[in-house]
């Protein structure tokens, strides 16, 4: 059932997007259809009942909610913005659909986490559902009026999302085995900082948090194995 909300919630957003142009309220469906997708696994857990089923329909369910529904939405903004260089209506008009490769390549990453058995503790990539909130909360921010997104920065976007969802790169995940300080050093801290951010930058708090996470994950990738 909490699955199945998830995989609702991210319809309704496509819906809402597309006949109404509205995506605080699409970004908000995303927000419930990522608190369904945490709690089914919880759920799942706590009941006993987790299945080879369940892995497979929160992945199609994930999907539609963290790949199409962000892609829909980042489609939908790219015909409703303009072209910072002016370029051929009809050019752009064919490009804009580029923005469908969020889709494909959530698709991709979603189809590799369920084949992985290294993902257990970090992820190899982007998680989808970061990524659809953070396109989600631009979106959201654009439509606001307090930035303006070009087709151009649009489409630039798209595609440096869709590639960091199957990067290579190890991204730590929020996952306490103990809550001793010395073995969660990196998670504490970045709870921490985006606790400030919520506080001092609540408008701009979920594209801040991500894109941190996305630093300090890099970083991390990069310093780790030549400690080792």
């Amino acid at each position: 059932m909490l699955t199945l909300a998830n995989l609702v919630a991210g319809a309704l957003a496509v819906v809402v997007a597309l006949r109404h142009h509205n995506y605080e309220l699409s970004f908000w469906l995303i927000v419930a259809a990522a608190v369904c997708d945490f709690f089914d696994g919880f759920a799942a857990r706590l009941l006993k009942q987790q299945s080879p089923l369940g892995v497979q329909l929160d992945s199609l369910a994930d999907d539609i909610s963290f790949g199409l529904a962000p892609a829909v939405v980042m489609f939908d903004l790219y015909t409703q913005s303009s072209s910072y260089y002016a370029l051929s209506e009809d050019v752009m008009s064919y490009v804009g659909y580029l923005c469908f490769i969020v889709a494909a390549f959530s698709a991709l990453r979603l189809a590799k986490f369920n084949i992985d058995t290294t993902q257990g503790e970090e992820f190899e990539g982007l998680p989808t559902p970061a990524n659809a909130l953070m396109l989600m909360s631009l979106a959201m921010i654009h439509q606001s009026g307090d930035v303006t997104l070009y087709q151009e920065f649009i489409l630039l976007l798209c595609v440096a999302m869709a590639f960091l969802l199957i990067s290579p790169i190890r991204m730590f995940a929020l996952k306490f085995k103990s809550f001793k300080l010395a073995d969660n050093k990196l998670r504490y801290g970045f709870l921490l900082a985006s606790l400030l951010i919520i506080i001092f930058f609540a408008k701009y708090s979920v594209v801040a948090i991500i894109v941190l996470y996305i630093v300090l994950s890099t970083l991390r990738w990069i310093v780790l194995p030549r400690k080792k």
